[in-house]
């Protein structure tokens, strides 16, 4: 397939040229005659090194070669498997994609977002068996905008175009337009792919803007931002002594809306904010918050249920953030070089609390973990493997079984000091679990624990046994 280079990145000419072709035109006509006709491209993906930088919700993807590298979900049986990207304070734009649907079950689609402001509040064109549909999406109650009947055969590449212009919504497979209409559900958001008991491949993903209006700022899917959250101001020091008390709410807010994403900063006043998902260990939950790359979570209580906790595209800083009951887990690292969690706590983490799944360094210190599996776990079976690394500084642990598992053969490293764990005097807590990275689909094996000067770093003078 030929690449050229658009706004910096690598942009692989789709082979249904004709169709993209004619969204590019689609894009010209939608953004109005008193706008420029000059459209910029300011976010392409076309997934040759892997999905960072897109926050999954729900479903399994992985990034597969189909005569390039693109980006599948491929459980049919998922309710609702989506990937977000791109930043909640982009308005006017269109985003294109090739989109391959594999399988459709009952009322299944695969379909394209624009304006994400939610996980259920969006502009949706999707592809079912027999017909392509333009809908606005508000809360997951759907109005069609415009629908058009063709054939939409499995194992076929199509080319979705979704335009959005103040109140316009506008939507193209392959050029033809499936219709356009008017709609105030949402004024801007995020980009998203989505698939409904339905399998489906995604590819060539690109957002281009016109002149006038406001323009998406310009996003490299497969960077770290270029100035990461600010480390802790003052260093951590020895937590000694009892665990925190648990902070009382000041007060509780609803998700009506689902999955509150952030951009900037998020201060909660340290209010319980639930609920979502069922509570359980099902990767098909929704988070209840989306972090953008660069963001920041503070002062927050996360009631149970509590899905899949906090996701974080990049870089990211949770500050003094309470889980009352981890779901599946607290928090997820995706795609960036620093993630801080500083201060807080997280109980009843049945499997595990922070998830490690994108590269780069988790920072974990002043924190409380209570009543869990293990308290850190650097994937070990992702789509991508990476190196990854930890440093736990002052914290609190009380029956937790193990403080962070990571994958030597990778080159993984686990760093400790200031720990204090509480109510164990046989000693059963693990510190450091050494496992055998595998590829997605296997398990990985668990190969030894404990210090080792290489992998697991820690004295015992680290380890306050209380």
């Amino acid at each position: 397939m030929s690449s050229l280079t658009l706004s910096g990145k690598r942009w692989r000419r789709p082979a249904l040229a004709s169709g993209l072709a004619a969204a590019a035109a689609l894009l010209v006509t939608a953004v109005g005659a008193n706008h420029s006709a000059y459209a910029a491209t300011v976010f392409s993906a076309d997934f040759e090194s892997g999905s960072s930088g897109w926050s999954k919700s729900g479903g399994t993807w992985t990034v597969v070669a189909d005569g390039s590298q693109s980006l599948r979900q491929t459980n049919a049986g998922s309710e609702n498997a989506r990937q977000f990207a791109g930043a909640t304070s982009w308005t006017d734009y269109t985003v294109t994609a090739r989109v391959k649907p594999l399988a459709f079950g009952s009322g299944g689609f695969a379909g394209l977002l624009a304006r994400s402001k939610s996980s259920t509040t969006f502009y949706r064109l999707a592809l079912s068996s027999g017909q392509a549909q333009l809908q606005a999406v508000n809360s997951g109650n759907v109005t069609v905008l415009g629908t058009a009947s063709r054939p939409v055969a499995t194992g076929t590449w199509y080319t979705l175009s979704l335009s959005v212009s103040g109140s316009t919504i506008t939507g193209a497979v392959d050029g033809a337009t499936v219709g356009s209409g008017s709609s105030s559900v949402a004024a801007s958001g995020r980009i998203g792919l989505q698939t409904a008991y339905a399998s489906a491949g995604f590819d060539d993903v690109a957002v281009n803007t016109g002149g006038g209006g406001s323009t998406p700022t310009p996003t490299n899917p497969t960077s770290p931002p270029t100035s990461p959250p600010a480390s802790p101001t003052t260093p951590p020091t020895s937590p000694g002594g009892n665990a925190p008390a648990w902070p009382t709410p000041a007060g509780s807010i609803s998700l009506p809306n689902g999955t509150i994403a952030v951009s900037g900063t998020y201060d909660g006043g340290m209010k319980r904010i639930c609920c979502i998902g069922d509570g359980g260990q099902s990767e098909s939950q929704d988070p209840v918050f989306d972090l953008a790359p660069g963001a920041t979570l503070k002062n927050v209580i996360i009631g149970a249920p509590a899905g899949d906790g906090v996701h974080c595209a990049g870089n990211c800083r949770l500050e003094n953030v309470w889980w009352e009951d981890v779901g599946e887990d607290a928090a997820t690292f995706l795609g960036g070089t620093d993630y801080y969690v500083v201060g807080g706590g997280a109980r009843s983490g049945t499997d595990k609390v922070f998830q490690h799944n994108g590269p780069g360094t988790v920072h974990i210190s002043r924190f409380y973990v209570q009543n869990s599996g293990k308290l850190y776990r650097a994937c070990g079976n992702c789509s991508s493997s990476h190196q990854r690394h930890v440093v736990i500084d002052s914290i609190w642990a009380t029956s937790t079984k193990v403080l962070a598992g990571i994958n030597t053969n990778w080159g993984d490293t686990a760093r400790f000091s200031n720990i204090t764990i509480l109510n164990d005097s046989s000693r059963k807590t693990v510190i450091c679990d050494k496992y055998k990275g595998v590829p997605k689909g296997s398990e990985p094996s668990h190969i030894g624990s404990g210090a080792d000067g290489v992998n697991c770093l820690y004295q015992e003078s680290d380890i306050t046994w209380r």
